[in-house]
């Protein structure tokens, strides 16, 4: 009698495809954004600022596949190359934001004591503020507009940075290598920067990845708010804005399509950011 080893190994890798298609449909729907920011101008229909006042609020035909908005403007068009503002807003607010919070929880972590304790007290008192608040304050001092935005929410998400790279450093600073590099005379400055660093990285990706889409619904709703970009910027936010006049005479596309656009992109990246925190906490 011999035993078929064959068919556990397929059904493992068939629960395996079928519990992966979720992180392939997401990467597939990153790129595809990530495509329309870069390629707006050639794959577009129409130019997003293009009026036509013979289609006001015009449902989806063969011409607007997406329909029009308030001014006649093509929806696909403007959806397409509203990808580009919204994207590099949300990437500007995390390089910031994790540049300052790695920064902060790194030095936290490395000196310890009055250092800790200070930096800590900080990013305790900026957590506790309601981010969204901090932001329309610093907004309200520096006035209004997409850089004021994206600085006062990077400020806003440091904190949250700071606090998960201290927890994780201080345990990376434990490891055995660190006290021999140490003994070599490497000092504490090009000790982080060469080796602590990369060995945070693993765990860091897939935080930062699920914060990127956090940090895009935050830049939407700025904007939304009228905080952010303004017209005739074809940003997701600030079209659902625009659009809600629509909603009021039951025409809803105008304001539901780019919220859609929000939501499908922000559960894109949660399923990535998850999927690789697991894949590379595997590997590390």
């Amino acid at each position: 009698m011999t035993l078929d080893l064959s068919a556990p190994v397929a059904g493992t890798l068939a629960i395996r495809r079928r519990t992966e298609w979720p992180f392939y449909l997401s990467v597939g729907v990153l790129a595809l954004a990530v495509i329309a920011a870069v390629f707006a101008s050639w794959v577009s229909p129409y130019s997003p600022s293009q009026t036509d006042f013979s289609t006001l609020w015009q449902s989806p035909s063969s011409s607007h596949w997406l329909g029009t908005d308030q001014l006649g403007r093509d929806l696909l068009s403007r959806i397409i190359h509203g990808a580009r503002p919204s994207l590099l807003g949300a990437i500007a607010l995390l390089a910031v934001a994790t540049v300052l919070g790695v920064l902060i929880g790194v030095t936290a972590a490395w000196h310890r004591g009055w250092v800790d304790t200070a930096l800590s007290r900080v990013t305790d008192v900026m957590f506790a503020f309601p981010g969204l608040l901090f932001v329309v304050l610093v907004i309200a001092v520096f006035d209004r507009g997409q850089l004021t935005s994206v600085l006062g929410m990077a400020l806003a998400y440091a904190p949250a940075i700071a606090k998960f790279t201290r927890s994780i450093a201080l345990e990376e600073i434990t490891r055995p290598y660190v006290d021999a590099y140490r003994l070599q005379g490497v000092g504490g400055f090009m000790l982080c920067l060469r080796y602590l660093l990369p060995n945070l990285l693993p765990t860091l990706v897939g935080y930062l990845v699920v914060l990127f889409g956090e940090g895009l619904m935050s830049l939407a709703s700025l904007n939304f708010l009228g905080f952010g970009s303004q017209p005739p910027s074809s940003e997701w936010g600030l079209m659902v804005q625009e659009g809600r006049t629509g909603v009021i005479q039951g025409i809803v596309g105008p304001a539901l399509i780019p919220g859609l656009t929000i939501a499908i992109v922000v559960v894109a990246t949660n399923v990535v950011g998850v999927r690789l925190s697991d894949k590379l906490a595997v590997r590390k």
